[in-house]
């Protein structure tokens, strides 16, 4: 099916274009043109940049996707951040036993294969945060759950029918064979909840390991005589770095610094998202304890953050007025570097010829208008 969309303004790869015209087919962008006269009548005002793309999705809409990993619970966290622009996702599995991550492979498979197709055009595979995570820095990870990959986890992992695979681990706690052999098979693999020295690390980088989870976030930080993390993190130009910025994981002036450092085109807004996102939920059981929403932070009762609240919009918004970040490099930032990050770049991740016509709009003050997944208005 052919549809047309004229806006006052398009971010496109190589800049803004005004009053542009965009054809799509079957979702498909297929033509990119300045506006004729008659269309330049029906104008829909505002700017229009590439729907977002969220790496580390643990839940939403009062789902938990750790909870009862299924094609039922995938849609609704799916269709909660849709409307503030995530118009692609990982679903996120937080430590937990080879069962729970074999029955969210499962439902992230059947999602592919066919499930409700406005779920299908957002997951774009799965992310497996953890288990194999350091015990030092595993935050609100249950800790009985942390443990070196066994052969069943390896070949849940690596499967072929579940789409785009990241999986974060703690350098220290697995070889770096294992990083290797995940690289070969497919696997996108970051480093986090790790207390790993500089040279750790970088043995890991050297390995195939492309990205960091949650930077700063429970990871050994940048000192004086060890760099640990955070700083093999940020002298490295080539690997990407997760950032969830909703102001309690990271203090603005970090996070602007740590920017700058990365670059639009190596860092990415992430939003690290629990039920709480989209919904009205204050607690929710976690494991052994429960998660606590007071105002817009998420704590475990022994004050342990615990995820977040926060949706992709607010996490550009926040970019934007906290870190000195332009809408043009945040925007980078929510949607065309993780796509490169997860291989998928070009099929999402920005306006051009070929993309999916992902679209959200904003108007002056970075206020959310409208969303289109595929060329369907779904906000």
């Amino acid at each position: 099916m052919i549809s047309t969309l004229t806006v006052e303004a398009v971010l496109l790869p190589n800049g803004w274009a005004q009053n542009q015209t965009i054809v799509t087919n079957d979702g498909v962008i297929t033509d990119i043109r300045e506006a004729s006269k008659a269309e330049c009548e029906h104008v829909l005002k505002g700017r229009l940049l590439p729907g977002f793309f969220d790496t580390q999705v643990n839940g939403g809409g009062g789902i938990l996707f750790n909870d009862k990993p299924s094609v039922t619970h995938i849609e609704t966290m799916a269709l909660a951040h849709l409307r503030y622009g995530t118009t692609a996702m990982l679903p996120t599995i937080i430590t937990d036993n080879a069962d729970t991550m074999a029955a969210a492979a499962d439902a992230v498979a059947e999602v592919m294969a066919s499930g409700v197709a406005s779920v299908k055009a957002i997951v774009k595979g799965v992310h497996f945060e953890g288990p194999f995570l350091s015990r030092a820095k595993k935050g609100v990870h249950d800790e009985r759950f942390i443990r070196p990959p066994s052969d069943a986890e390896i070949a849940t992992i690596t499967r072929k029918d579940i789409g785009r695979v990241l999986i974060t681990v703690a350098p220290e706690a697995i070889d770096v064979g294992f990083i290797k052999e995940m690289v070969s098979e497919g696997v996108v693999v970051s480093l986090g909840h790790t207390n790993a020295t500089f040279d750790e690390v970088q043995l890991a980088i050297d390995a195939g390991a492309t990205g960091f989870t949650h930077l700063y976030n429970a990871m050994s930080a940048l000192t004086s005589r060890e760099p640990g993390a955070v700083g093999a993190a940020l002298l490295n130009t080539q690997t990407y770095c997760g950032f969830i910025i909703d102001h309690f994981h990271l203090h603005p002036r970090s996070a602007e610094l740590a920017l700058k450092v990365k670059g639009e085109k190596r860092a990415m807004l992430v939003t690290d998202a629990m039920a709480h996102a989209g919904s009205d939920l204050t607690t929710i059981p976690f494991f052994n304890t429960e998660i606590v929403r007071e105002g817009d932070k998420l704590t475990t009762p022994d004050g342990t953050l615990a995820g977040s609240c926060l949706d992709m919009h607010s996490a550009l918004v926040n970019a934007i007025d906290g870190c000195n970040v332009t809408l043009e490099q945040a925007s980078l930032m929510a949607s065309t570097t993780p796509a490169h990050f997860m291989g998928v770049e070009n099929e999402i991740g920005s306006i051009a010829l070929g993309r999916n016509a992902d679209f959200v709009l904003v108007d002056q003050r970075n206020q959310l208008k409208q969303v289109w997944s595929k060329m369907r208005v779904v906000f």
